[in-house]
């Protein structure tokens, strides 16, 4: 395995969407996952009854999330996917509640402009889209009407097939020109690149090798002039390189987000917020000049 370069960015990157316009570079945002699915990989079924899911956003951000991630529909490798109502049904209550207590600013995790479209109206300012944009075509108009903040993601197929056999000639290359390819896209379809984060896309068609070839080469991904977000967060790779089942991956999770953020990476999705937090906290102490 090559080394990892261990290089903090002094460029600050803005990101703005609705009622914040974070200069980002300097200690990485945490974004806090809620997951309103019975079916996720890690979290599945915990957090079905919106008043539970709200309860846990609100207190991920207690723990020290910048924002919140919900989402109602699973994108595992393999996943059934569900219906527009169905996710609807799911994450609307829980972004009501929650920003009437909370701050933070929230995130819909989703590939259907109608889901986007209502999540906005209930107070979500994030999109956060695992196909970049490309699955639903109307989602692009959606987040421009909102103003919405944008994470475009990388995957190679879909959840029912990313997984089968991915493959790349030169995987940072080829997520690279794919991240430029889009924000140009997404430009000319009237998002500013100051409301777009990118988001190489962990696990979404990706052998552990890929993944961890995308990890140490964060700078390349930045370099693209947008901030970068990483959701590693328990992810398979961590079993095949710690050889640990997925209740023992907090600390290879841990390890992977203090490497990230010495990379320059600007957000991390995590599920266990504190540890994260603790866990840069302590390190920036040592490391900060």
């Amino acid at each position: 395995m090559s080394e990892v370069r261990l290089t903090r960015s002094s460029t600050l990157l803005r990101w703005s969407f609705p009622g914040t316009n974070w200069e980002l570079g300097e200690t990485p945002k945490i974004m806090g996952i809620v997951n309103v699915t019975p079916d996720s990989f890690s979290d599945g079924g915990s957090f079905l009854d919106p008043g539970c899911a709200a309860d846990h956003a609100a207190e991920l951000v207690a723990q020290g999330a910048d924002i919140v991630d919900i989402g109602g529909e699973s994108t595992r490798p393999g996943a059934t996917p569900v219906s527009e109502e169905e996710e609807i049904r799911r994450v609307l209550p829980v972004i009501e509640r929650v920003v009437q207590r909370t701050s933070a600013p929230v995130s819909i995790d989703t590939r259907r402009a109608e889901v986007a479209r209502r999540a906005l109206g209930a107070g979500a300012v994030i999109v956060n889209d695992v196909s970049g944009l490309t699955f639903d075509p109307s989602m692009p108009s959606v987040c421009v009407q909102a103003r919405a903040g944008v994470v475009c993601m990388h995957m190679q197929g879909t959840p029912q097939t990313m997984q089968q056999d991915p493959r790349y000639e030169d995987v940072v290359a080829e997520i690279s020109a794919y991240l430029a390819g889009r924000l140009d896209a997404l430009e000319q379809a009237g998002i500013p690149r100051e409301r777009i984060v990118v988001d190489p896309g962990i696990g979404f068609g990706k052998t552990a090798a890929h993944n961890l070839a995308i990890l140490q080469n964060i700078e390349r991904f930045r370099s693209l002039g947008r901030p970068v977000l990483v959701g590693h967060s328990r992810k398979r790779f961590l079993e095949k390189l710690l050889g640990r089942p997925i209740d023992e991956r907090l600390a290879g999770t841990v390890g992977v987000a203090i490497a990230l953020a010495l990379q320059g990476t600007d957000v991390l999705r995590v599920h266990d917020v504190r540890v994260t937090r603790d866990a840069l906290c302590a390190c920036w102490a040592l490391i900060k000049k």
